[in-house]
């Protein structure tokens, strides 16, 4: 069978509309754009192999797809290492601070999933997970001297933060969202193997080629390697490959690189990994004493938007807009859409304000942040006006001046294009 070919007095009154564009934008395109594009399109990794490559039957792209789709694993535990490089300047710590506080908008809850699980969109971590059916799954962040775990026990949801001594806690019914009774951690990061593939495998359509390319050792495990490489020309993304158990079908590693070459800008594999089932008290919390406790439903965003869960920082539209191109796909009024097709496909967002200051004149009021962002900020101009363009290895993105925001695994020219377009 063939396989898949399948891609931000008046002068203070706008100064407080830029920032409040600015935090809507970066509350958008940080999660959708970094996390969202990243996780669906990965790059090829140069070796999956633990020593030496298994010998398997021969197997198809078509056929490993509906493998990795029929997977059904219901207890694993394992360490899993997530190694993410999307190319930010070094400001000792602060983008990490920044990618994390971006999503925290929110609420101030260190425990809060939604703001502590972005700090994978930066640097090495190592991560133990657990799952034990539809209703119990661990995800914890390993530090040097502090964890952090999201336990999912039945209805409950909990966050806990060592370090602050905090916890953060919602309810399946508190969340409001789709995933109630689905088994899925609520978070927005994907955290495993088998989250960055789910994502991958939504790119796969006729502007894209996808192979099987070998066999690997992964964690101890004979896997089948699954390569995905977008077909279209402008796109920044190089090819994804995903290391499937054999026998199981979970993806078991992934691996990002940009089409530019170089080092992976994503690179999630496990390196250890037990299919048994894990003991009951790995999913039981209570919180510590004197631990600061944080309800769901009490948090409210900078805008007063009332969140009702870890994953309330985004509209219910947001959840399900996928990178995936759909030609003319909307979302609500102010919401995002969707232009272009396949790996150029571009997420447009109108935060109703103020850009970015052009030629990054303007100040957000703090001057690591100014200089974060301004090290990444390239002004453009063009029938649609002038903006800024911020870069990554793998994700770019234009705001406006007008406060209109084009992102996606694209170039900057494609991006300008697609403002020039669009008026």
């Amino acid at each position: 069978m063939a396989p898949y070919e399948s891609d931000d007095s008046t002068r203070a009154a706008e100064a407080d509309d830029r920032l409040a564009g600015r935090r809507k934008a970066a509350r958008y395109v940080v999660p959708v754009a970094v996390v969202g594009v990243a996780a669906a399109t990965i790059g090829l990794v140069p070796a999956l192999a633990d020593s030496g490559d298994p010998d398997l039957p021969k197997i198809t792209a078509q056929q490993l797809i509906e493998k990795i789709a029929k997977s059904d694993v219901q207890q694993l535990s394992g360490t899993v290492k997530v190694s993410t490089d999307l190319g930010l300047p070094d400001l000792g710590g602060l983008e990490s601070g920044l990618l994390s506080g971006a999503a925290k908008g929110h609420g101030d809850s260190s425990a809060d999933p939604q703001s502590k699980l972005l700090e994978l969109a930066s640097g090495t971590h190592t991560l133990r997970v657990a799952a034990d059916g539809p209703d119990r799954g661990k995800v914890s962040l390993l530090d040097d001297a502090a964890e952090y775990s999201v336990i999912h026990n039945g209805k409950d949801v909990w966050g806990y933060d060592s370090k602050s001594n905090e916890v953060f806690h919602s309810t399946s019914a508190a969340s409001g969202h789709t995933d109630e009774g689905k088994g899925k951690t609520p978070r927005d990061v994907p955290a495993t193997p088998k989250d960055f593939a789910d994502e991958a495998l939504k790119s796969v359509d006729d502007t894209t080629s996808v192979t099987v390319d070998g066999t690997a050792h992964v964690a101890g495990r004979d896997a089948y390697k699954l390569v995905i490489k977008p077909r279209q020309s402008g796109t920044t993304v190089g090819a994804i490959s995903i290391a499937v158990d054999a026998k199981t079908g979970l993806p078991l590693k992934f691996t990002l690189t940009p089409s530019s070459g170089g080092a992976a800008v994503v690179d999630a594999g496990f390196t250890q990994v037990d299919f048994s089932r894990p003991a009951a008290s790995t999913f039981s919390f209570t919180p510590p004493k004197g631990a600061k406790v944080t309800e769901g439903d009490d948090l409210k965003g900078a805008d007063g938007d009332t969140f009702k869960g870890p994953k309330g920082a985004e509209p219910k539209h947001l959840e399900k807009q996928g990178p995936k191109g759909h030609e003319g796909a909307s979302g609500e009024a102010g919401g995002p859409k969707t232009i272009g097709k396949g790996w150029n496909s571009i997420i447009v967002l109108d935060t109703g304000g103020k850009g970015m200051p052009a030629g990054g004149s303007g100040s957000t009021g703090n001057g690591d942040v100014d200089g974060f962002l301004n090290s990444l900020g390239d002004h453009v101009k063009g029938k649609f006006g002038s903006g800024t363009v911020f870069s990554t290895r793998l994700v770019n993105a234009l705001i406006t001046d007008d406060g209109k925001v084009y992102a996606g695994a694209v170039t900057k020219a494609a991006l300008v294009k697609a403002a020039n377009a669009a008026k």
